[in-house]
Formats: structure tokens, sequence, C-alpha cells
């Protein structure tokens, strides 16, 4: 079983990014953040942001993606990247549910719901499901599974890298130019 804290750890520590804080105006490091207003960090993540799919049992929600947003991104960054990673599934290797990038670096978040199709505000990667938008969990009956949501700040302007990235190809491209990565975890079990 993995620890919360050692899996987003992990996930952090992939992208090789090093602890780059800002000072608010008490002069308090005020650490790069993210935050959802639809689940709280380390808490079961409702069944309508679970994936959709009518052939597979174990896909019983509504594809509803989660609401991000962000704040104190390093200095000097240019973009982000947006991960969503559940490391028992499909094991040895996890399951890449969400692979994003070349997010603006003006773009402070995200709706509710907006991740489950395309936008301007990214570029799709390649999920293990071969989608380049928000895919939820279709996690099957027993333990639950943690979805671990990792934003990584980049040097890189938006345009930079080519859509339909996995999330392995992202990993080496934004090595040396990540700024700076936080992150949080949900959790989902099959109802």
């Amino acid at each position: 079983m993995f620890s919360r804290g050692l899996m987003l750890a992990g996930a952090i520590a992939i992208v090789a990014c090093a602890g780059v804080h800002q000072a608010d105006a008490a002069g308090t490091p005020a650490a790069f953040s993210l935050s959802s207003s639809s689940f709280k960090d380390g808490a079961r993540l409702a069944k309508k942001m679970a994936g959709d799919n009518k052939s597979n049992p174990n896909c019983v929600g509504e594809n509803v993606s989660p609401a991000f947003s962000w704040a104190n991104p390093p200095d000097g960054t240019k973009s982000f990247a947006l991960l969503m990673f559940d490391p028992e599934g499909r094991p040895p290797g996890g399951v890449s549910h969400f692979v994003a990038y070349g997010i603006p670096a003006s773009v402070k978040g995200f709706a509710e719901g907006e991740l489950s199709k395309a936008s301007d505000k990214y570029v799709g990667g390649q999920s293990t499901m071969k989608l380049s938008n928000y895919f939820g969990p279709c996690t099957p009956p027993g333990a639950p599974h943690h979805y671990i949501f990792t934003l990584v700040a980049t040097d890189l302007e938006p345009s930079a890298l080519q859509a339909g990235m996995t999330r392995e190809d992202l990993i080496k491209a934004l090595d040396g130019h990540a700024k700076g990565a936080t992150g949080i975890v949900g959790t989902f079990e099959h109802p």
C-alpha cells in the first residue's frame, strides 16, 4: 500500500524540480500550491468524476473533471503542465489518466468539467487510454486507488511542445525546464 506523502513526493521528484518559493507581504515564503474546490487533498473524488465508458462496468461516473486552481508559481514560469496518474492501476506500470501542458502562465486554474474536453487553454497529451483530455477513474472493486494530480511550472513557452506526448515523453521534455511542482491526491473506490 502506498502512503499519500510518499506517492506525492515521488511524483514531484520524477520531474526533477527544485523547491522554488516566493515571499508574501510579510516576507514569509509562499509555497507554489495546487488546490481543488471539487475535493480536499487526500479525500475521495465524487462519483461524477469517475470515467464514463458503458462497455466497462468499472466506469461508473460521468467523466467530469475536477476544478483546479493554483497560486504562487515560481518566478520565470512561462507555462504549466498538469498530470493525473494512478500508481496502483494496471500493475506494475500505473495508469496515466491525463497529460496536459502548454498551459499559459496567465491561466490560474480550470473550472469543473473544463478538462473533460479539448480547450485552447492547454495542449492535450496522450493518456494510457490514448485520449488527449481528462478521463476519470475506472477503479475495480476492492481497495481504493490514489489519483495524483501534479502541476509543474516550466520555463517553456506554451507552444514549445507538440501535441500528443505521453507522460513519459513529457517528463523527458521537461528535464531541465521544470521550475517547481506541486500536487494533490484524490482517491476513488468502486461503489
